[in-house]
């Protein structure tokens, strides 16, 4: 452990010595190097369809319309049993005790299926967590800030669509990631698109396919990591922690980059299990204080809830002068920043509950489908309705692009959040910060097990692998505080919505094994209560 750290810790700092005497500052380096890569990735992954339509974003949106409707609206007729499986209602029947009278279950002898059952390392609760985590965060933020600065209140109408919608799309890739997933001789469990594309198009025929579209999903989910799941977190984390603090070097932000990376690497050296131990406590305390907070601000102008709320609703179809691309735009902002908040459709949160401890592949779906409810439906509609709020007085103007003037000063992201707190609480900038950190950290974390698993998909599962990855993503950490934050979210949008692709040929092609998985669990739970 403590060779693993002073390796991190020394890699951390030696561009320190690099560029320490360049005339450029670090954060422009790194914005020189960066934007050429992030406008490349921008026009491949998001070519347009129809003018202000990306091909990616319709094929979100389309493909969790059908996924709710195939699947009968399980987003809203299964949000109950979604909810009594994270609270352990059912574990007796992930135990098969009582499950069935009968010598066989579903073909299985009745004695083998307890130790088939103890496949996995986590709980649902901490697997939901722990996916919550890597959802939950920044995106929550400044995210919600971005899309309304861009697409006006009406951005918020379309973010919530998306993520009912996007409820359905998870079930479907989650159940998939437990369904296909391997499970090492030591009981470490390697799961996602990777192994549901390499296996089940397999045993459909299409091996061929299915490691090409297993190897683009393992490439791009590791951009992923370093990117919206790394990089852009420690940049809104250190925009807070700068401001809070009246800092404005670059190389404050540097040093901020490199606590952080040590941090994170601590943690993350412990495998699963320790980011789950730490998950399952982090992402409900910082959730529950946020979602206070909110309703505190919310609460305290009840009687602007209703002209919010109107906003929201009628400038979802009718932006305002001066939103960029009329409700297209609004339309195509708030999906946007909804999928990248939420993922469903990206397939990540499947690594994370692949590692449940179940042999019901469709009880993980269940719980799976409650993440972007938390996430969008619930934190991101919170963070939007503070804001709306806040600018009713008029404090800045909606469309440009993306960074609003208040009181003559430039924000952007989280900092616009931040001025919309600070309206109303006292301080709120300490909060504020301790939560925009908490998200960021957390996320992070989580999307280290997600870029691992896709690296050690690659290049094998030895500790070589293990901690050369861990090494690079503890360096994203440090680029993603330094550099500027545009190139680092144009970045981090390529990386999450490539991995849309071969992910969702993958669920098109599987979607019948999730049927017979749900119709297995509820035979399990209707078996039990009769």
């Amino acid at each position: 452990m403590k060779k693993h750290l002073l390796l991190l810790s020394s890699l951390i700092l030696l561009p320190i010595f690099a560029f320490a005497q360049s005339d450029k500052g670090f954060d422009q380096i790194i914005d020189e190097a960066f934007q050429p890569v992030s406008d490349f990735f921008s026009k491949v992954v998001f070519f347009q369809i129809a003018d202000g339509l990306p091909f990616v974003i319709a094929l979100l949106v389309l493909s969790a319309i059908f996924f709710t409707v195939y699947f009968g609206f399980i987003n809203i007729t299964k949000f109950g049993t979604a909810i009594n499986v994270v609270r352990g209602k059912f574990d007796e029947i992930e135990g098969h005790e009582g499950a069935s009278a009968d010598a066989t279950v579903d073909g299985d002898i009745r004695d083998t299926i307890r130790d088939e059952s103890q496949d996995g390392e986590v709980t649902h609760f901490q697997a939901l967590a722990t996916a919550v985590s890597g959802t939950v965060g920044n995106g929550n933020i400044a995210g919600v800030a971005l899309a309304i600065a861009l697409g006006g209140p009406g951005a918020t109408f379309w973010m919530i669509i998306c993520g009912l919608l996007g409820m359905s799309t998870k079930f479907v890739e989650c159940t998939l990631g437990v369904a296909y997933r391997d499970i090492g001789e030591d009981g470490t469990v390697y799961g996602g698109p990777m192994y549901y594309l390499t296996k089940g198009l397999k045993e459909r025929g299409m091996a061929g396919l299915g490691k090409v579209l297993g190897v683009l999903f393992a490439i791009f989910c590791i951009g992923g990591s370093f990117g919206g799941g790394n990089a852009a977190q420690s940049n809104q984390a250190t925009i807070v922690l700068k401001e809070m603090f009246g800092l404005t070097s670059a190389a404050a932000g540097f040093w901020i980059g490199i606590v952080l990376a040590i941090l994170v690497g601590i943690i993350i050296i412990g495998g699963i299990k320790r980011i789950a131990s730490v998950t399952e406590k982090v992402v409900p305390f910082m959730a529950v204080l946020y979602i206070i907070a909110c309703l505190y601000i919310i609460l305290s102008n009840f009687t602007l809830i209703d002209d919010a709320v109107g906003m929201i609703v009628s400038e979802a179809f009718t932006p305002r002068a001066g939103i960029v691309g009329g409700l297209i735009g609004a339309l195509m902002v708030g999906f946007k920043r909804a999928a990248f908040s939420n993922e469903a459709g990206a397939g990540s949160a499947s690594i994370a509950h692949s590692a449940v401890k179940t042999k019901f592949a469709a009880s993980e779906g269940l719980v799976a489908l409650l993440e972007p409810f938390i996430d969008t439906v619930v934190i991101c509609t919170m963070t939007a309705l503070v804001i709306v709020i806040f600018n009713t007085g008029g404090h800045f103007e909606y469309g440009g692009t993306g960074a609003v003037l208040i009181d003559g000063v430039s924000y952007e992201g989280a900092g616009i959040t931040s001025k919309a707190f600070a309206q109303y609480i006292p301080y709120s900038n300490v909060f504020l910060t301790v939560a925009v950190v908490l998200f960021a950290v957390s996320t992070m974390i989580s999307w280290s097990y997600y870029g691992l698993q896709a690296w050690k998909f690659l290049f094998g599962r030895s500790k070589v692998a293990d901690i050369i990855y861990k090494i690079l993503f503890c360096l994203f950490v440090v680029i993603g505080a330094a550099a500027q934050m545009g190139s680092i979210w144009a970045f981090s949008d390529a990386m999450i919505f490539a991995m849309v692709f071969p992910n969702m040929v993958g669920l098109f092609i599987l979607f019948p094994k999730v049927k017979e998985e749900l119709t297995r669990y509820l035979s399990a739970i209707k078996a039990s209560l009769s």
